[in-house]
C-alpha cells in the first residue's frame, strides 16, 4: 500500500511540474521567450557624410572609429540612403514618417506642429506602452520659446539642445524636459552621460534616439582622450585655416563615447539591442572631400543627401554586408515601429525595410525622394536621378555611368537624350508629381 501511495505522489508531483511549465506565469522551469522585443538605439551624427565615414569608398581622410567599424563588421552598411540636405527636415521625416511638404518642415529651423504623430507616440499607442522612450541630444524641430516641444510631441524624456546647435561645445544651453540650464561639460560627453543614466534606469524595452550635435560647427578641439588626431593647435586661426582635422576629431569623439555607451550596457541587454547609426545630411562644404563644396550639405546632390547608415545587433543576420537598396530616412518610422513589434509595413510615406536585416532583395521601394524648400527637389530610381531647381531649371543624371552626377544630360551642350534616358526622365517626373500632389 505504501508503495502505491509513493507512486501516486510521484505521479502527482510530475503532473504539477508539467502544469507549472505550461502556465502563463513566469517560472524557472520555462525557457525564456526568444521573441522578446528588442531595444532600439538610434544614433545620429550631425553633418557627417559618406566622405567622412568608414565603410564607404568616398573621401580620402577617414576618422578612426573602431566602435563604428565593429558595427560595420557585424552588420549591414547601406549604400543608397537619402536624407534631406539639412537637419530639421531629415529629423522630421524620421519622427513623422512623412516628407516635408506634408509637415511644412522643408528647411532648417522650420517648426513641426505638435498635431503630428511622432514615432514615440505611435509606438506607445500600438504596443500598449510596452516601450519607454527618450530623445537625447539635438532636436531643432520646435520654436526657441518652447523648450518643452519634444515632450509636447510625445517624447517621454528629453535631454539636450532644442535649437540648431551650440555656440561653444564647452558652454551651452542644456534642456531637460523643458527646464533650461547652462552646461560646461563637453556636449558629446554630456549627452553620453545622459544616455547611459537613462538606459540604466529602464526596466522595460526601450527606444533611445541619441542625436549628437557633433561634428556640426563650430569646429573645435575635443578633449584629447576622445580623438586620434594628435596634438592640434587650439587657436581659432589654426582651426579656421585647416578645419578638417578638427572635424574628424569631433567624429572620433562620437565614436569614443559610443564605445562608453556600449560598455555600460549589460551583455544581455546589448545582445537584445538593435543599433542604427545614421548621418542626418552631407558634410559641410568647408571640410567636404571628393565632392565639390557646392555639392555638399545644403544641396540635393549626392554629397548633400546620400548619407551613411549602418545597422547591427539583435535580429540583424547579415554580417559585414553591403546593401544597395534604395532607402529614405522617412522609412525609419515604419522600420523602427516594426522592430518594436508593430506590424507597420507601410505608413504615410514610410516603407519598412526590416526584411533587409535578414536577407537582400527584401525592399519594396523603387525610388527615393528628397527636397529643400518648396521648389527644389530630387528623385531617383535604380539607374537615373532627376533634379528640379528653384529657378525652374532641370538636371538628369545616369547614375550607372557616373554616380557622381556628371554630366547633366539636359545640358544644351549634350547630345539629345537616348530613348532610355527619356523614359527614365518621364518616369521620374511622373513619380515626383505623384509624391508632391
Amino acid at each position: 500500500m505504501r508503495l502505491k501511495l509513493n507512486n501516486f505522489f510521484y505521479w502527482l508531483l510530475m503532473v504539477l511540474i508539467i502544469l507549472a511549465c505550461k502556465s502563463d506565469e513566469d517560472d524557472l522551469c520555462c525557457p525564456p521567450d526568444d521573441n522578446t522585443n528588442p531595444n532600439v538605439l538610434l544614433i545620429i551624427a550631425d553633418d557627417m557624410g559618406l566622405d567622412a565615414s568608414p565603410g564607404y569608398n568616398v573621401g580620402t581622410l577617414k576618422p578612426n572609429m573602431p566602435n563604428l567599424q565593429n558595427l560595420i563588421n557585424s552588420g549591414i552598411t547601406f549604400n543608397n540612403v537619402w536624407s534631406n540636405p539639412v537637419c530639421s527636415p531629415t529629423r522630421s521625416t524620421i519622427l513623422t514618417g512623412k516628407y516635408g511638404y506634408r509637415t511644412n518642415v522643408l528647411d532648417a529651423g522650420d517648426n513641426l506642429s505638435i498635431q503630428e504623430t511622432s514615432i514615440q507616440t505611435y509606438i506607445n499607442a500600438n504596443s500598449g506602452n510596452e516601450y519607454s522612450d527618450a530623445v537625447i541630444g539635438k532636436w531643432h524641430l520646435g520654436p526657441p520659446t518652447q523648450p518643452s516641444h519634444p515632450n509636447n510631441m510625445g517624447v517621454g524624456f528629453f535631454s539636450g539642445m532644442t535649437q540648431a546647435g551650440v555656440e561653444s561645445y564647452y558652454n551651452w544651453q542644456h534642456t531637460e524636459n523643458g527646464q533650461v540650464s547652462t552646461s560646461n561639460e563637453y556636449t558629446t560627453t554630456k549627452l553620453t552621460d545622459d544616455a547611459i543614466t537613462w538606459i540604466n534606469d529602464q526596466e522595460q524595452p526601450w527606444f533611445l534616439w541619441l542625436a549628437y550635435n557633433a561634428p556640426h560647427t563650430p569646429f573645435h578641439l575635443p578633449p584629447s582622450d576622445l580623438h586620434y588626431q594628435g596634438s592640434l593647435p587650439e587657436d581659432q586661426a589654426s582651426i579656421d585655416t585647416n578645419p578638417l582635422p578638427y572635424y574628424l576629431a569631433a567624429i572620433e569623439a562620437i565614436d569614443s563615447e559610443m564605445g562608453r555607451i556600449f560598455n555600460s550596457i549589460s551583455s544581455e541587454d546589448l545582445e537584445n539591442t538593435v543599433i542604427i547609426f545614421l548621418g542626418d545630411n552631407g558634410t559641410p562644404g568647408q571640410v567636404v572631400q571628393q565632392y565639390h563644396s557646392q555639392r555638399a550639405k545644403g544641396s540635393l546632390y549626392k554629397g548633400g543627401i546620400n548619407v551613411p547608415m549602418i545597422i547591427s545587433g539583435k535580429g540583424v543576420n547579415r554580417i559585414n554586408a553591403q546593401e544597395d537598396a534604395l532607402i529614405s530616412t522617412v522609412d525609419l518610422f515604419a522600420t523602427i515601429s516594426e522592430l518594436c513589434g508593430i506590424s507597420t509595413d507601410e505608413i504615410h510615406d514610410s516603407i519598412s525595410f526590416k526584411e533587409l536585416l535578414n536577407s537582400s532583395g527584401g525592399n519594396d521601394r523603387s525610388n527615393i525622394y528628397s527636397e529643400l524648400g518648396s521648389n527644389y527637389f530630387a528623385i531617383r530610381n535604380s539607374t537615373h536621378k532627376y533634379m528640379s531647381f528653384e529657378d525652374g531649371s532641370e538636371a538628369l543624371y545616369n547614375l550607372e555611368e557616373n554616380p557622381f552626377e556628371m554630366p547633366n544630360l539636359l545640358d544644351p551642350n549634350q547630345l539629345p537624350l537616348s530613348d532610355n534616358d527619356q523614359e527614365n526622365k518621364t518616369e521620374l517626373i511622373t513619380l515626383a508629381n505623384q509624391i508632391r500632389n
